[in-house]
């Protein structure tokens, strides 16, 4: 694999969006951080939990494979 694949596969991890349980998109992923669609961090990501910028666990995120993740249904109220 050269540099430029590896570092594309790299990237297509740390970017991403985040979709409701009906499908819809609300959130945008960023390496560790998560954006609501105007641009604003709103929480921090590590694996498949989701924090408060203060640290609190608030939520997780389906393990699907992909620029698409699913939330919870029980994290729908977080977006």
């Amino acid at each position: 694999m050269r540099i430029t694949e590896v570092a594309k596969t790299r990237e297509s991890r740390l970017k991403g969006d985040i979709v409701n349980s009906d499908g819809v998109h609300v959130a945008v992923v960023v390496g560790s951080a998560v954006f609501d669609l105007k641009g604003r961090k709103l929480y921090d990501l590590k694996g498949s939990r989701i924090y408060r910028l203060s640290g609190e666990l608030v939520g997780h995120l389906n393990e699907a494979g992909g620029a698409v993740r699913r939330l919870d249904k029980a994290a729908d109220s977080l977006f």
